[in-house]
């Protein structure tokens, strides 16, 4: 039985750090008290962010902040060993118990947290061993230093390996209107057949990033939807996500103050299912099958 409740979008904080926007403590702060502001109250990070640093960027700031931790959730991911990051000489995963622990205390020690409202595995490794997996984390839970667990990026038949194990509550996919196929592949059917909540990373998929057939095709569409609907592209985008019945939770990575103002809107924005069908023809090119 799932124990968290996570906001219906969740803050990225990828591209918080020297990754991308360098931000301050200062401005991690106004970003933080911005996003709980805005009903956004939980915070997905990752040990290897900003190559080992943002979680400990983010804790200061949090730390200074004053805000109480009953207030937020925070996520982290564990596994991924970056290539010239801690005597690393090649890029590699670890899921050995021991490394586990360590990466989770280190993370809660960087949050300036007592706890985990989830853990991640990362990314899958051909070498995990799903009953190490599984007694690690049991300890961490029992422990308290995280209170649910999930995978990011795992395959239909690598999470029924962890499934079978330990409880899997999370899964956080690639999920897009130009990355639909979790939609086609059973990824989702899956996760709602288990009762595995998906969470999307870069869920704006391509739209605005590249200039293809794709995207032109999408970008005259939502035009007419945002004349239609009088909200922003980056909202309609995500109602899409949102309306898929497997409870698709968002990781926005945004940092822009009024992008985030609008990023809930998309929860209460009534999609038509004509034109939710419509952004999916056209990032297709095709008619539906």
């Amino acid at each position: 039985m799932r124990k968290t409740t996570l906001s219906p979008v969740i803050a990225g904080t990828m591209n918080w750090g020297v990754w991308d926007k360098k931000l301050n403590t200062q401005e991690m702060i106004h970003l933080i008290n911005i996003c709980i502001e805005n009903k956004i109250t939980t915070f997905d990070h990752a040990d290897i962010y900003g190559d080992y640093t943002t979680e400990e960027q983010f804790g200061k700031a949090f730390g200074e902040s004053k805000i109480s931790r009953e207030k937020l959730q925070l996520i982290s991911k564990c596994g991924i060993q970056l290539e010239g990051s801690r005597t690393n000489k090649i890029k590699h995963y670890d899921y050995s118990k021991e490394y586990i622990i360590w990466s989770v205390e280190n993370s809660l020690k960087n949050l300036q947290t007592d706890y985990l409202d989830v853990l991640l595995l990362h990314r899958p490794s051909p070498l995990m061993i799903a009953d190490e997996i599984a007694e690690t984390v049991e300890k961490l839970k029992s422990d308290g230093k995280i209170i649910d667990f999930g995978l990011s990026n795992f395959t239909t038949s690598q999470t029924e390996l962890i499934r079978s194990k330990t409880e899997v509550n999370y899964n956080q996919i690639q999920f897009s209107a130009t990355h639909f196929e979790a939609m086609l592949d059973g990824s989702l059917d899956y996760m709602q057949t288990h009762d595995i909540r998906p969470m999307s990373w870069n869920p704006l998929g391509t739209v605005f990033r590249e200039d293809i057939e794709q995207t032109r095709r999408l970008k005259k569409l939502l035009v007419q939807l945002v004349e239609k609907y009088g909200v922003g592209s980056d909202t309609i985008l995500l109602s899409w996500i949102l309306k898929h019945p497997s409870k698709v939770i968002p990781v926005a990575g945004t940092v822009n103050i009024a992008r985030i103002q609008a990023l809930m809107k998309a929860v209460e924005l009534p999609l038509d299912n004509l034109d939710w069908f419509a952004i999916w023809t056209e990032s297709m090119g095709n008619k539906v099958p």
